[in-house]
């Protein structure tokens, strides 16, 4: 059998964009929870977990790339990590590098607290989103979008948001604002993987840039 057919038989199996894929939403929470943890828990800055971030970001496109260009080595990763690749990941790069890079340009670009908030969205909103969309999605807006999937991302987001600015001493009518123009950005920027542009790196960078201008104005942060 060649390698061509054996990657077939062993690829057969695994989700598409638009399955459930509770596995790959479990790595992404609990990846991204520990990471947020260690942070949480450690006296290290923000920029050494953001250094960290790039070079796991940069080992894994350098893998990614090694693994698409090798047989072997892509059936090797298809078969032991293949819980959490989706089919399409197969011939192309695969959502951790850009997981992990995405989180790193935004704490390189973006104060501390809007890069804590951006990658916040990442982890949490991000995976609910997809997980109403899949199950309860029926108003298709873009491709592999739905109204039921967006709306849950502004909700999270905007819960997301609201639980950030609980202290931030700005008057509350402002901080309302403030979440939902925030909220509409992280939602906006999940729907990049409409287009084929992988949202894990979209969602913490757009979204942290459409809070830091939008913080420019109302200076909840």
């Amino acid at each position: 059998m060649n390698n061509e057919m054996t990657l077939k038989l062993i690829t057969k199996d695994l989700a598409g964009r638009s399955d459930m894929h509770l596995a790959r939403k479990v790595w992404h929470v609990t990846m991204g929870s520990l990471a947020i943890f260690l942070y949480h828990a450690s006296d290290s800055s923000l920029d050494f977990f953001g250094w960290i971030a790039f070079a796991i970001g940069l080992a894994g496109f350098i893998l990614d790339f090694l693994r698409l260009n090798n047989e072997k080595m892509n059936q090797f990763a298809v078969k032991y990590f293949g819980l959490i690749l989706r089919k399409s990941e197969i011939q192309s790069f695969s959502g951790l590098p850009f997981y992990a890079m995405g989180s790193a340009l935004s704490i390189y670009f973006f104060p501390p607290e809007v890069a804590l908030v951006s990658i916040y969205f990442l982890v949490f909103a991000d995976p609910i989103a997809s997980i109403v969309g899949v199950k309860f999605g029926k108003d298709q807006i873009l491709p592999n979008k739905t109204l039921q999937g967006s709306v849950a991302c502004f909700l999270a987001c905007y819960a997301i948001m609201a639980f950030v600015t609980l202290d931030s001493g700005a008057p509350s009518h402002m901080v309302l604002i403030f979440c939902f123009f925030a909220a509409l950005f992280g939602t906006i920027s999940e729907m990049f993987s409409a287009f084929n542009i992988d949202d894990n790196m979209t969602i913490p960078v757009v979204s942290g840039a459409g809070i830091y201008v939008i913080n420019l104005f109302f200076k909840v942060f």
